[in-house]
């Protein structure tokens, strides 16, 4: 995520650094596009920098401009992550097996922290593998 007003900071490029060491693929979202001084072309000028290039400028990095205090462009933002991942990633689940998952909660919050939400994080994805199968 880059602020279309304030551009490539440090903890950007932090992160890039690590997700390309990782291996992993990279969907970059413009936020703050609704904002006055917002830039979205600056900010992907300034990722080719590192290497990202934009679909639209024929490479092959997905950039999405968002405002998340307008609530826009967040369902393209999720549609390019899940492309994505589809395209990149071997995501697979055994059919016959319960999925599984970690919810760590908040000291303080239930009987145990991620006691309830645990339980419920399990059941919710649960349902959500039996939706895709």
């Amino acid at each position: 995520m880059v602020a279309a007003d304030d551009g490539v900071k440090p903890q950007t490029t932090e992160a890039l650094n690590h997700a390309q060491a990782a291996g992993v693929p990279i969907v970059v979202a413009v936020n703050k596009v609704d904002k006055e001084g917002a830039d979205p072309a600056r900010v992907r000028a300034q990722l080719t920098e590192y290497g990202l290039v934009a679909e639209e400028f024929g490479g092959d990095t997905q950039f999405v401009d968002v405002s998340a205090t307008k609530r826009t462009g967040l369902d393209k933002l999720l549609e390019a992550i899940i492309l994505t991942a589809d395209a990149s990633l071997d995501l697979r689940a055994n059919p016959k097996q319960d999925g599984q998952g970690v919810a760590r909660g908040t000291p303080g919050q239930g009987p145990r922290p991620g006691g309830h939400r645990a339980g419920a994080a399990r059941h919710a994805a649960r349902r959500r593998l039996d939706r895709l199968w």
